[in-house]
This record gives structure tokens, C-alpha cells and sequence, in this order.
């Protein structure tokens, strides 16, 4: 399994590396949305439960858009047919998408979260480290799983563009409250506070429980 999903990883790595579709897409669309709230509400001190809000919204809604490219390749060139002939675990294909959409978030937030401190943040990035990383982690580990659960099942209908954010920003909730509640205290104007350790187990969970439901169904929807 191992051998299976290394190779689909570098064939997705290769294949963004050759056509730039997600990753620039996805952090075209971090970066616009943090310059319209710069301008649109001339304010460049956010701070606190607001500023946290404003930074997951704008990252989960650009999650959604690598949600929607993650399997187009593969239904649009008979990958899922020729991935099925192939024998190999048919998981390799979950857990390999999962880590490509990991590492695209990943890339996306690294260059989002500068953009965001320089354009919106008052108290700085410094204050929050290092656990804002550890929190953007841990979501951006729940996102992929459910994102490739999500683009699984929609990839194999017409309205893909409608279906994954009518599925991914309900199941992603949860996860968007925790993560908000646990950046916000790195956030506050007058310092960083502790983060709540309740916040980061729920987080801990939801990537536990998403990932093994995640896990235990998607071969049947390869199957359909």
C-alpha cells in the first residue's frame, strides 16, 4: 500500500507542478478575500474572536476549491478505472489524495497567513507562534480528510461545483468552530492567551472520527 500511495502522491505533485490549477487558485482567492476585508471595511487592526473568524472562513472556503480539482484528472482521464484494474488497496487512493490536499493547504496557508498578518492582523504573528501551527495542522488534517471524502462522492456527478460545498461546509463546521475558538486567544490585541485545551481535542477527534469513517466507506464509493 505504501508503494501505492507514494506513487499517486508524486503523480499528483507532478501533475500540479505541470498545470498550477489548485495551489495558485487557492491562494489567488486567500489573498483577494483578505485584501477586499482590508479595503472593504478600512480596518487593518483585526484582533481577537474576529480576526480568528475572518482567517478560518477565508481558509476553509479556499479549501473548498482544491476539494473541487482533487479527483477531476482522475474522472476526466479514466484514473478511477484504471486505479480499480490496478492491484493494489483500494485506500491507497484516500489516503494518498488526502496527504496531496494536506500538502496543498499546507502551501496555501503558508503564503495566506503572511498576506493575512501584513493586510489584517494588529497584534502580529510572532505573539501566536508556535501554536498557530499546531491549530492549522490539526484543521487542515480534518479538511483533507473530509475533502477527499466529499470530492469523492461528487466527482461522480454532474454538479460537482454545487454538491462539495453544499457537503463540505456543513461537515466542516464543527471543525470551523474549533479552530476559531483556539486561534482567537493567540489573536487578542493585548498579547496571546493560553489556547483552551478542550478546543484542541475537539479537533483531535474530528480528524479521528472523519478519518476513519472516511476510511471504512471510500471503497464503496469507488465502487459506484
Amino acid at each position: 500500500m505504501r508503494a501505492a500511495v507514494s506513487a499517486l502522491v508524486r503523480k499528483d505533485l507532478r501533475a500540479e507542478l505541470r498545470n498550477l490549477e489548485a495551489v495558485p487558485a487557492m491562494t489567488l482567492f486567500v489573498v483577494s478575500t483578505f485584501v477586499l476585508f482590508h479595503f472593504g471595511t478600512n480596518r487593518d487592526d483585526l484582533a481577537g474572536d474576529l480576526a480568528s473568524g475572518v482567517l478560518w472562513v477565508t481558509l476553509l472556503l479556499a479549501a473548498v476549491l482544491g476539494m473541487n480539482r482533487l479527483f477531476v484528472t482522475e474522472r476526466e482521464q479514466g484514473g478511477f478505472d484504471a486505479f480499480l484494474l490496478a492491484p493494489v488497496d483500494r485506500t491507497a487512493m484516500f489516503v494518498a489524495k488526502a496527504l496531496v490536499l494536506f500538502g496543498f493547504l499546507v502551501v496555501v496557508e503558508v503564503l495566506g497567513v503572511l498576506a493575512y498578518s501584513v493586510l489584517l492582523l494588529e497584534p502580529g504573528l510572532g505573539q501566536a507562534l508556535p501554536e498557530l501551527p499546531l491549530v492549522l495542522l490539526l484543521a487542515d488534517l480534518g479538511l483533507a480528510v473530509v475533502g477527499t471524502l466529499v470530492g469523492a462522492l461528487a466527482v461522480q456527478t454532474r454538479a460537482r461545483d454545487l454538491i462539495v460545498p453544499l457537503l463540505a461546509l456543513p461537515l466542516s463546521v464543527p471543525l470551523l468552530i474549533a479552530a476559531a475558538e483556539a486561534t482567537a486567544p493567540l489573536l487578542q490585541a493585548g498579547g496571546a492567551e493560553a489556547v483552551p485545551g478542550r478546543w484542541l481535542t475537539i479537533l483531535a477527534l474530528y480528524d479521528v472520527v472523519f478519518g476513519l469513517l472516511a476510511y471504512a466507506v471510500f471503497d464503496f464509493l469507488l465502487e459506484d
